[in-house]
C-alpha cells in the first residue's frame, strides 16, 4: 500500500474506514469557503466521495489525494495528495487541514514530502497549485515552498477565477 513518512506524518492512500473522517474535513466551515463545497453530508456520501474521487485516481492515475496522518497517535488530520484535472495542463498539488491542525506546519511538510515523491517517484518536474485568491495562508505556504503565481483559471465555467501557482524542479 502507498505510504510517504515525514518526521511527523504518515501520507497514505484512503480506505472507506477514513468515511467519517472525510465527512467532517469536506463539511469544515474553511474547506468549505477556501476550496469548495462538495455537497457531502453523509456518510455514504462520504464513502462515495472516496470512492469516485481519491481511490478512482489512484486507479486511473497512480496518484491522488491521500490522508495525512500524524504519526504519535495515528489521527488523520487532512489530506494532501496529486490530482489530475482536465481542464489543467499539469498536475495539481491539493491540501486541506482540520482548522485544529493548522499552524502547527503539517501543511508545508506534507506538500514538501508530495512535490518531492512527484518529483523523484514519478518524473514530474512542473507542478502547480491553485488557490482562492483570498486564501493569504495557502499563498504564503506556496510562496514559501518556491512556487510562483502565474495566472489566473477557472475550474469549471460557473465557478469564480482562482490563482494558479507553478513550482519547476530541475
Amino acid at each position: 500500500m502507498f505510504k510517504i513518512e515525514t518526521e511527523r506524518l504518515i501520507i497514505r492512500e484512503y480506505a472507506f474506514e477514513d468515511d467519517i473522517f472525510i465527512l467532517k474535513l469536506l463539511n469544515d466551515p474553511s474547506f468549505i469557503e477556501n476550496i469548495v463545497d462538495k455537497n457531502v453530508r453523509t456518510i455514504e456520501a462520504a464513502r462515495n466521495y472516496l470512492s469516485t474521487g481519491p481511490m478512482a485516481s489512484y486507479e486511473k492515475n497512480g496518484f491522488g489525494l491521500w490522508c495525512v496522518v500524524l504519526k504519535e497517535g495515528n489521527i488523520a488530520i487532512g489530506m494532501c495528495g496529486l490530482i489530475k484535472r482536465d481542464v489543467l495542463d499539469d498536475i495539481d498539488i491539493g491540501y486541506a487541514f482540520l482548522p485544529e491542525y493548522c499552524s502547527k506546519g503539517y501543511a508545508i511538510e506534507s506538500v514538501a514530502a508530495v512535490k518531492k515523491y512527484a518529483n523523484t517517484n514519478l518524473g514530474i518536474k512542473r507542478v502547480v497549485a491553485v488557490v482562492n485568491p483570498e486564501n493569504a495562508r495557502s499563498i504564503k505556504l506556496l510562496e514559501k515552498m518556491n512556487f510562483v503565481y502565474e495566472k489566473m483559471v477557472r475550474l469549471a465555467p460557473e465557478e469564480k477565477e482562482i490563482k494558479l501557482f507553478a513550482s519547476i524542479e530541475k
